[in-house]
């Protein structure tokens, strides 16, 4: 009974839509200017705060052997499907990152289970100094490149929005280098 009123007062709101159109269309307007103008505020604040996991993955090249290219995006930055933990994600190559690092919530969804008492360092970024835990990760794989125990760094969520694939995983390739726009990785 509850299921078929709110399903009444949906369609009833749905029809009265086009009346309030019709008869007052500047009024109709407003409103909807002033919620997209809303909405896109708040877009704009994400896009900001996660700039780096909102971009779209331009598909990487699987060479021959266990190699692999993955193209320079609009920003200059090289951003690719990876597999941590045998879990997909997303994740930026960041040559100036000494470690793989992650937030808590990516963590926890790979697998890697931390305590408060595991967050005793303290770590310079960007956002200013947060704390961080020292993790391994199983297996980290791109393409037909799979590296094992890999060294990682878990920040706290406020700190870190995307995942940065840093020297711990880049030093265990035969090399890596960045050639026409694209970055190859080889082991």
């Amino acid at each position: 009974m509850r299921k078929l009123i709110a399903l009444s007062i949906i369609v009833g709101c749905s029809a009265s839509v086009p009346l309030i159109y019709q008869t007052k269309p500047e009024l109709f307007q407003a409103l909807v200017r002033d919620q997209l103008s809303s909405a896109k505020e708040v877009e704009a604040e994400q896009d900001t705060l996660l700039a780096a996991a909102r971009v779209p993955v331009r598909e990487q090249k699987q060479l021959t052997g266990r190699r692999v290219e993955v193209p320079m995006d609009s920003r200059g930055h090289f951003l690719a499907e990876f597999k941590i933990n045998g879990r997909r994600t997303t994740a930026m190559i960041d040559t100036g990152a000494t470690l793989v690092a992650f937030n808590e919530t990516t963590a926890r969804r790979l697998g890697i289970q931390l305590s408060p008492s595991e967050f005793r360092y303290q770590v310079n970024t960007a956002n200013g100094t947060v704390s961080a835990a020292s993790a391994k990760i199983d297996s980290l794989q791109i393409g037909r490149i799979h590296v094992e125990d890999v060294d990682a760094l878990v920040l706290e969520d406020k700190a870190l929005s995307a995942t940065l694939i840093g020297m711990s995983f880049l030093n265990r390739l035969q090399k890596f280098r960045v050639e026409n726009g694209a970055m190859l990785l080889e082991q």
